[in-house]
């Protein structure tokens, strides 16, 4: 039990100083996912299926990237305006 909650503890911790870059990182990502499906689909002529599975892998990845960026990019704009 004390586990299960020091793990929910840590997890709002990362949320609420995190919520701004989460919730970018979270619409970029469903952005994301859906172009990547209507371009693999047009461009490369692929099944749908074959294209969501790459819309949510690749996408998953770069998720990952942007909220690594955003954390950077704050953090030296932050240090810049103090």
């Amino acid at each position: 039990m004390e586990l299960t909650s020091g793990i929910f503890k840590a997890a709002e911790n990362i949320y609420s100083n995190n919520k701004g870059s989460i919730l970018r990182t979270v619409i970029y990502t469903i952005g994301h996912f859906a172009i990547a499906i209507t371009v693999l689909m047009l461009v490369a002529d692929v099944s749908f299926m074959i294209a969501l599975t790459d819309a949510i892998v690749e996408p998953l990845a770069n998720a990952v990237w942007y909220f690594i960026l955003d954390k950077w990019w704050t953090g030296k704009y932050k240090k810049k305006n103090n």
